[in-house]
């Protein structure tokens, strides 16, 4: 199963909180290296640039984030933090995500995707072992690193495509959403099973 992966702007910055809170402490750890408080997430998600960097990420049938990734750029390398909530894994949620991001940096000329994280991180370790990345280990910490090809008319093509499915997924999600809400509000005003609805006034 095609697993959509949408790219958010800055008017996600609440559900990318949400996302992040939703995390078990032990996984918002392992995310960003230590424990953060949900002062110290909405810091977070306050100070990414949406203009400079990236975030994608996949939505569930609510239009919850249950997976995140962060793209931050620098001058010749894109470091890669992700994030999938625990009831989403094992689904092809973390590497969609990877892949999206490896895609975007490439075709943005830069030449090394870079994910640091805990030694102790398993899905990440994975996922950095699935695709290849050389992986350096040092005490508690570790750095992987990927080469990324050049850009080509075939990769941005697929990048443009790969858009179009995301943004399709979001809005059939978003419909079935809405249907949901007024289906239930046309249940809750139903009347009780042998109520009547004559005015005796």
């Amino acid at each position: 199963m095609t697993v959509a992966v949408q790219r958010l702007n800055e008017n996600a910055r609440a559900a990318l909180a949400a996302h992040f809170l939703a995390l078990p402490a032990e996984d918002r750890r392992l995310r960003f290296g230590l424990s953060l408080s949900p002062s110290s997430i909405a810091a977070y998600v306050d100070k990414i640039d949406f203009e400079r960097d990236a975030v994608f990420a996949v939505h569930d049938d609510h239009l919850a984030l249950v997976g995140v990734a962060h793209v931050a750029f620098g001058d010749d390398l894109a470091e890669l933090g992700l994030s999938v909530l625990p009831a989403h894994r094992g689904h092809g949620v973390g590497g969609a995500l990877f892949e999206r991001a490896a895609a975007h940096a490439r075709n943005r000329f830069i030449p090394r995707l870079f994910m640091h994280c805990l030694k102790e991180n398993a899905p990440i370790m994975r996922i950095a072992r699935r695709f290849g990345m050389a992986i350096v280990t040092d005490i508690g910490d570790a750095d992987a690193h990927l080469e990324l090809p050049p850009a080509s008319p075939a990769s941005i093509t697929g990048e443009f495509v790969t858009d179009r499915f995301a943004l399709y997924d979001h809005a059939l999600k978003t419909h079935i959403a809405a249907w949901k809400r007024i289906h239930a509000a046309l249940l809750g005003a139903a009347p009780e099973p042998g109520s009547s609805q004559t005015d005796t006034a």
